[in-house]
């Protein structure tokens, strides 16, 4: 018992599990909205695109917030526009904004060398950059979200599942697509210094696939992915450190098991319950 409370001891390891936490609930609650309306791959891109800001504040010795967050939110809105003209394929235009941003950021790394924040870090995450700063953003991140979508539930509900309907009832669904949008984008920059940008998406999607196993009501579908997400941050932070791995890739290992076990436990219901999105009342 001693070893496993021991961590508690550093204040680091503290600052870490309750960002690690507070970042799975935050992409649990976030990632309903992105399995329910096929967002999986944005949610992947945008990810990639932020660390092309990431690099940028690095070598220009800005404010990583402000400059990885700048970069986000502007290919946030340009993923939103191009995938509601749908001029060309959504998937082909959103590869090519996020990953040339995410090329970008490699080549400027490439070219001007490393500087500021730890390059591995913003790539697979580390709980050793945590600090009593980014605890309070992911907080105040989190309860802004929850807010959000506490007073916004019936026309997320209804843009999420009917979005042509939604809109000719006089719901603006193209500002409701644009806030959803800054959301992610702010998710995302809240917890990549835990999760690095190439797991976050697994942490978005994950938590909501295991929730949407389990329910067919929406409610029901947020409140389970915000626990399981919050519950995969706690146990995989435990473990990265007592396995000695980054916190990232053991928070996402911990998401994958449960995933695999729901799957097996639950059988044929929960495969139809992912090959089928059942509208609850409202």
């Amino acid at each position: 018992m001693d070893e496993l409370l021991r961590p508690f001891e550093f204040e680091f390891f503290r600052n870490g599990l309750i960002v690690a936490t507070l970042a799975g609930a935050l992409c649990g609650m976030v990632g309903v909205y992105v399995v329910l309306k096929g967002m999986s791959y944005i949610g992947h891109g945008l990810s990639h695109a932020i660390f092309g800001g990431f690099a940028a504040s690095a070598l220009l010795g800005v404010n990583f917030v402000l400059g990885a967050g700048v970069w986000g939110v502007a290919s946030a809105l340009m993923i939103n526009g191009v995938t509601r003209r749908r001029v060309i394929g959504a998937d082909a235009a959103i590869g090519v904004i996020t990953t040339a941003s995410f090329a970008l950021g490699l080549a400027l790394f490439a070219i001007f060398g490393r500087r500021g924040r730890s390059f591995d870090a913003a790539l697979f995450g580390s709980i050793l950059g945590v600090s009593i700063a980014d605890v309070l953003a992911i907080g105040a991140v989190t309860l802004l979200v929850g807010v959000l979508v506490f007073f916004g539930y019936r026309q997320l509900l209804f843009t999420t599942f009917d979005p042509e309907v939604a809109e000719a009832s006089g719901v603006r669904t193209a500002r409701v697509d644009a806030l959803l949008m800054l959301v992610l984008a702010a998710a995302i920059l809240a917890t990549m210094q835990v999760l690095g940008v190439t797991l976050i998406a697994a942490t978005l999607v994950i938590p909501a696939t295991v929730a949407r196993m389990l329910t067919s009501s929406f409610s029901r579908m947020l409140i389970l992915a915000t626990a399981i997400g919050a519950f995969t941050g706690f146990v995989g932070m435990n473990l990265s450190y007592h396995l000695d791995v980054q916190s990232g890739p053991t928070i996402v290992l911990v998401g994958a098991t449960i995933f695999a076990a729901v799957f097996v436990v639950s059988g044929a219901r929960a495969r139809y319950r992912l090959a089928a999105i059942i509208i609850p009342p409202t």
